[in-house]
């Protein structure tokens, strides 16, 4: 498990418009689109708008968090390093940053298979599809894409620049169709008296943990932080333009929608963008839709392997994981076999599980080690090194720190007991595993001369 001779550095190749496309076509996947009924089904009502802005704000937060972060140690593999080099990267960054590659090999996979499989569920309004022949199309979308992202980084680079401009196109066409077309009465009102503290309240809750799942993605530029250009302002920048514009486009999309068809109709539908454009445009134009928002799916997978992968690479490099991730190609110089791997467990994952299976899991295993756990490790870095030592600083810190932490802990809170135990129980797992590696390799804690360096 030592560091590789293969793992050379990553080129710095991504600029400014790339980086932010990588996060955009990673935020916007089929999530916005199959979530939207659901949003609503939870909300009970047309107050739905307020858990996608919600959600907005949270990320907004939190992306304050990941960019002094992202700026101060631009590095591939995002939250492993910030994490290790936090809690220190001899006894507990060691552990916990361990245990976020350990959570990644298995959420990763489970994020590339519920695109793959919102992908085929909404294919099925173009081609009826039964439950078998699902499986093969969300299947052979992971395949598609591991070998799409078989190459150099400038050329997905171009590839991703491409993409955007298609999440871009559909997203502008369904709002530009509502607005126009669109003659049921849409209000941001909040409801008033008992039902504000008391239902709103627990179905906002519920409802922002599907909204935020449409948001994640905001910060994969953290994961490609080794080949990014100039990363103290880009890395800050890419990510507050990605969140701030995604949430236009949620929240214009969101009022289109229940503009063409009143949201007591709408939380029924399988296919809502496809019925909107049909209902404006004809079932040929919904059909048309229905392929952009396959294409907008197909996009968001892309990001997310990319990103994903650098995170086995960069622990491997580390000296921290198996050493055979820490190969580049040698012809290519990205990560293939992390890559190859992730993709492998995506394809697996994809003919295992349902989509609605797998969406709150995703939420609640990550929550604990790497949105809490690294904005509780900017504090002490804050409180060890000098402000010279963070490129991008936050306005009123430390107050956006601690609101994060205690959104994202009523957030996991709001997963409900089943997910909240399956993400502790992953964590508990990786600590065997880390304390039984950690024993073999005769490291901390089980190092006495370690130990003593890392106080």
């Amino acid at each position: 498990m030592s560091s590789s001779p293969d793992s050379a550095p990553l080129p710095r190749r991504l600029g400014f418009w790339q980086a932010t496309a990588l996060n955009m076509i990673d935020m916007v996947g089929i999530g916005p689109f199959v979530v939207l009924p659901l949003v609503i089904q939870l909300m009970g009502g047309p107050h739905f708008l307020w858990a996608w802005i919600l959600g907005a704000v949270i990320s907004l937060i939190d992306a304050l968090v990941w960019s002094e972060l992202g700026a101060a140690y631009p590095q591939a593999g995002g939250s492993y390093n910030f994490l290790k080099i936090a809690y220190g990267e001899k006894r507990w960054g060691r552990m916990l940053s361990f245990l976020y590659v350990w959570q990644t090999m298995i959420q990763a996979p489970l994020v590339v298979a519920s695109g793959a499989i919102g992908f085929a569920q909404y294919a099925s309004y173009l081609i009826p599809l039964d439950g078998w022949e699902r499986k093969a199309v969300s299947g052979g979308v992971v395949i598609l894409i591991t070998a799409l992202l078989y190459r150099k980084i400038e050329s997905i680079g171009r590839i991703s620049i491409l993409l955007w401009v298609c999440v871009l196109a559909t997203l502008g066409w369904i709002i530009w169709g509502g607005l126009t077309g669109g003659q049921q009465p849409v209000s941001l009102a909040l409801p008033s008296g008992d039902s504000l503290s008391g239902l709103f309240g627990a179905g906002l809750g519920i409802a922002s943990v599907k909204t935020i799942y449409c948001y994640l993605g905001y910060y994969n530029v953290c994961h490609l932080g080794g080949e990014i250009r100039n990363p103290a302002r880009i890395i800050p920048l890419s990510m507050l333009v990605s969140v701030v514009g995604i949430a236009v486009l949620y929240l214009a999309m969101n009022w289109s929608v229940v503009s063409v068809i009143p949201w007591q109709e709408a939380q029924h539908s399988e296919f809502i963008i496809s019925a909107v454009v049909e209902r404006l445009y004809g079932t040929r134009a919904g059909s048309v839709a229905t392929l952009m928002v396959l294409i907008v799916a197909f996009s968001s997978l892309f990001a997310v392997l990319l990103g994903y992968s650098r995170v086995p690479y960069a622990a491997a490099a580390d000296g921290q994981f198996f050493r055979v991730f820490a190969k580049l190609h040698p012809t290519r110089q990205f990560p293939y076999i992390s890559l190859l791997f992730l993709g492998g467990l995506g394809f697996g994952f994809s003919l295992l599980f349902r989509l609605s299976d797998v969406i709150t899991a995703i939420l609640a295993m990550r929550i604990v080690v790497q949105f809490i756990g690294q904005a509780v490790g900017l504090l002490l870095l804050h409180r060890r090194k000098p402000a010279s030592a963070f490129p991008f600083r936050m306005p009123l810190y430390p107050l956006p720190v601690l609101l994060v932490i205690a959104v994202w802990t009523y957030i996991f809170l709001s997963t409900g007991w089943t997910f909240m135990l399956s993400g502790l129980t992953v964590i508990g797992l990786g600590i065997i595993v880390f304390l039984m590696t950690a024993k073999i390799r005769k490291q901390w804690p089980f190092d006495a001369g370690e130990q003593a360096v890392g106080k």
